[in-house]
């Protein structure tokens, strides 16, 4: 048992650890198994103003806020109707948002790709976002009609029998019990879209440079320290919003997910 989890915890935090020395590291070439030289020089360059690092950074969060605004404006709604009425197909509407995960990415782009330059939308973040959000739905609309299916109906109806309207009962009640879930699907679009490097790569190249075409294209050039660095960064918000997520997501919401 030892064993097992010396090894899981290898194939866990071993690659961390291969990054937290890269990031740290002036000169290391084989065969030496450790760094020659250790030094803060390529952090000075990835933050220098005139690095692109900082403003691929702003790209990819600007990318990924706009792609949780379209998200949640398709799913806010349509997770309210999925859970709240009885719509014909239920099952097959929820299964259809899966589909992007059904299909190799790469093939799917290509063509996603090639439609788009035809309607000028390749090389636009626009053009990004509608890609990030294809994926980004299939986080937003099952939590967030989990999260509705969540919230007690019969507090609706008591709402309704004391003369709220619709709409206030489900700005006032409905809504503020399933922001918790909402806030974590939110969360989770936030990661995918931020993490997101396929899809922006066939669609976003050469206009669109997110963090993670930059690690990419730092990787490709045998930059292993930019690449290290740049990664750590993506690293960051990955984890804080996951532990966003631990506290959002509640076991009651989990248990309503394809019901």
């Amino acid at each position: 048992m030892g064993i097992v989890l010396g090894g899981l915890a290898f194939a866990i935090f071993g690659p961390l650890l291969n990054l937290g020395l890269w990031a740290v590291t002036e000169k290391w070439y084989y065969p030496h198994k450790l760094p020659l030289e250790y030094g803060l020089t390529y952090w000075e360059r990835v933050f220098r103003p005139t690095g692109n690092a900082m403003e691929s950074l702003s790209t990819s969060v600007s990318i990924a806020l706009l792609t949780v605004i379209l998200c949640l404006a398709v799913s806010i709604p349509g997770g309210w109707a999925l859970s709240r009425r009885s719509l014909p197909w239920r099952t097959v509407i929820l299964l259809t948002f899966l589909l992007p995960q059904a299909f190799p990415s790469v093939a799917v782009y290509i063509n996603v790709a090639r439609i788009f330059y035809t309607i000028d939308l390749n090389g636009t973040i626009f053009g990004v976002v509608l890609v990030h959000s294809v994926h980004g739905l299939v986080f937003s609309i099952w939590i967030t009609t989990a999260s509705f299916a969540a919230v007690d109906i019969r507090l609706e109806e008591a709402a309704r029998n004391i003369g709220a309207s619709g709409l206030r009962t489900f700005l006032t009640i409905t809504m503020p019990l399933a922001a918790p879930g909402i806030m974590a699907s939110a969360i989770f679009v936030f990661l995918e879209s931020l993490d997101e490097f396929t899809g922006t790569y066939f669609v976003g190249v050469p206009d669109v440079m997110t963090l993670p075409l930059l690690l990419f294209s730092a990787s490709m050039e045998g930059n292993y320290q930019i690449a290290s660095i740049t990664a750590l960064i993506l690293l960051v918000p990955s984890v804080g919003f996951m532990f966003l997520i631990e506290r959002f997501l509640k076991a009651d919401v989990l248990a309503k997910v394809g019901s």
